[in-house]
């Protein structure tokens, strides 16, 4: 029989841990419940079950408290200390003189030149978190692909999956990473070094590069920039309230509700010397009021119709003669990226408008414009990869690039060199070479770096908090919570069981090479955290049973949970490069699935000749 060899139903709170797993998976795929919302969710669930139903563990009572441990877990504090030290990086522009040098390099030979940008985004990557990196690039490339009159979708996407390709080196390379080495060193391992891996990363590398270089270029259909010319301005108009006009005599609030609470009225100019008043809900409209309202044409011609009212621009009545004029006001493309205050929030709840001085115009989401219809961009909550179309004076746009968390995608924005440079590249190569040495365990260099860039005044307290991410604490903590329940439960032991009893017709080098493919599969539609950090225990599980060593079969699943090239939520970088090139869900599937073969079969191959041969 097909199941024969199944092992039995584990233990009720094994069933439990494991049902909890599927849906803590589900949720954290979901758009429309925050990422943060379920995992605490999760983690809430996970604590009371097992406060009202006790489990012992080798005759001791298992005390749900210890599921919290997560927050304080090293792995997590070596992932904020990480994510601190990069925002560093990016605040004193230490990548600066990279960032010129291949903005050189384009204009000698764009060919190599994409092949030195994949590398050398591909190497940093190795050391500093890919989002910085994806962020410092864009802009040059966008850059260079305007001068050159190129096909930009050809240089981004690749760019994007090199540093995921690059993070693979280290065991700082990417959170996931992290996770994994330190759950596996939680559970008995011998922790890996920080170069342990490189070796067998290399040869896949190579030939994801040479993918990434030769081939995906050439399979890239050709796409638009995701906000083009045409797309809406705002203008600034006149409502003449003339004598026919039904306002005359009614509040404010009455021609906001005539137009369904779209009319965002600016200012109301009354008298001869049009004096302004403040548009207030009970301010009464008076005829011959000039009543300023700033919007796209069509939605200025409906107040026009709907109000009963003349449209103006200036001194005149708006014509043939005399359109619509923006005045000296530019658009610009910004991308909300991770780090950023409007995480979360609306641009009306963030004071947008009034902070910053410009109009958000139009929002596009994985790569598509919104289909907001009556609804205002201002009440939309603002996401990760979110790109908003803005206008407003130049010098507006240009103070904006100096804001944390948002990225100005408009081919031109710089980055200010900082005498305190050199500081904050000196506390990442002392971060890293510390563990290397055997000095300093990594969580406590990272720790002594972040303290140093505070000391030096590289960060402040407020970058510092800007630069954690709560949906990456949230969910590595209740990661680490449903791992340490599914080995306390014996749930990691069934799920291995199950995993040996259908691989049963493989050989080991098999069997590790299924693990790989499975979690390639899982973290390209949940969390790679998430998948990373449950797929550790059951891959010891697994080499257990087997008699094999564990370290392959560790191995296996953080080089599968990094392999999140196919989707464009796999992970964060993939959507800003998503909306900065225009892409499409196909573009990733076309060129990441491929990668995800060449991966699996380099990566499958390298770890069985090293461990099985």
């Amino acid at each position: 029989m097909l199941f024969a060899g199944l092992p039995s139903i584990p233990n009720t709170h094994a069933m439990f841990v494991l049902c909890l797993t599927l849906g803590a998976l589900y949720l954290f795929k979901r758009d429309d419940i925050a990422l943060e919302t379920s995992s605490l969710a999760v983690i809430a669930v996970l604590t009371v079950y097992f406060a009202i139903f006790p489990y012992e563990v080798r005759g001791e009572e298992l005390d749900p408290v210890t599921f919290f441990h997560g927050f304080g877990h090293e792995a997590l504090v070596t992932v904020c200390a990480l994510m601190i030290i990069g925002q560093a990086i990016v605040l004193t522009g230490a990548l600066e003189p990279i960032g010129r040098t291949l903005s050189r390099m384009w204009k000698v030979s764009p060919s190599f030149s994409l092949l030195a940008t994949l590398i050398i985004a591909g190497t940093l990557s190795a050391f500093v978190n890919n989002t910085p990196i994806v962020v410092l690039l864009l802009p040059i490339l966008i850059s260079v692909a305007i001068r050159t009159q190129s096909n930009v979708s050809g240089m981004l996407l690749p760019m994007g999956l090199a540093t995921l390709v690059g993070g693979m080196f280290t065991t700082i390379g990417t959170s996931t990473n992290l996770l994994v080495v330190s759950v596996a060193a939680d559970m008995g391992m011998e922790r890996f070094g920080m170069f342990d891996f490189a070796p067998i990363v290399l040869p896949g590398a190579i030939v994801a590069m040479l993918y990434l270089w030769l081939v995906a270029p050439k399979i890239l259909p050709q796409r638009e920039a995701t906000m083009p010319d045409t797309s809406p301005r705002l203008f600034s108009a006149y409502l003449h309230v003339g004598e026919n006009c039904p306002l005359i005599g009614e509040k404010v609030s009455k021609a906001i509700k005539l137009t369904d609470g779209m009319i965002r009225i600016q200012s109301i100019q009354r008298g001869k010397d049009f004096h302004k008043l403040l548009p207030l809900p009970d301010t009464l409209i008076k005829e011959n009021d000039r009543i300023h309202v700033k919007d796209t044409p069509d939605r200025l011609r409906e107040y026009e119709s709907v109000l009963k009212a003349t449209l103006h621009s200036g001194k005149h009545k708006i014509d043939a003669e005399h359109p619509l004029d923006p005045g000296n006001q530019v658009l610009a493309e910004i991308v909300v990226i991770l780090g950023s205050g409007l995480i979360g929030k609306t641009l009306k709840s963030a004071n947008f408008s009034s902070e910053y001085g410009i109009s958000a115009v139009a929002l596009h989401r994985e790569g598509k414009p919104m289909d907001i219809e009556r609804q205002s961009i201002g009440s939309i909550p603002l996401r990760v990869g979110d790109i908003l179309l803005v206008q407003g004076d130049a010098d507006q746009i240009e103070e904006l690039k100096s804001q944390q968390g948002i990225l100005v995608v408009d081919g031109a924005a710089k980055v200010v060199q900082s005498e305190k440079a050199p500081i904050a590249l000196g506390v990442l190569f002392g971060v890293v070479l510390m563990p290397v040495f055997g000095i300093l365990p990594i969580v406590i260099s990272a720790i002594c770096g972040v303290f140093i860039l505070l000391a030096s005044r590289c960060l402040n307290w407020q970058e510092i908090s800007s630069a954690l991410s709560t949906q990456v604490i949230l969910i590595v903590a209740a990661s680490l919570a449903l791992g340490a329940a599914m080995v306390s439960t014996g749930a990691a032991q069934y799920l291995a069981e199950i995993f040996v009893a259908l691989s049963s017709s493989l050989p080991v080098g098999g069997v590790l090479a299924a693990l790989m493919l499975l979690l390639a599969i899982l973290t390209n539609i949940v969390s790679n955290n998430a998948a990373a950090v449950i797929g550790t225990p059951i891959a010891i599980s697994v080499a257990q049973q087997l008699g094999a060593p564990a370290e392959p079969f560790v191995l296996a699943v953080l080089f599968g949970a990094n392999l999140s090239y196919a989707t464009p939520m796999a992970y964060k970088t993939n959507l800003l490069v998503m909306n900065a090139g225009g892409y499409q869900f196909s573009d990733f599937v076309k060129v990441g699935v491929p990668l995800i073969g060449l991966m699996w079969v380099t990566l499958s191959i390298t770890l069985n000749l090293i461990y099985f041969a």
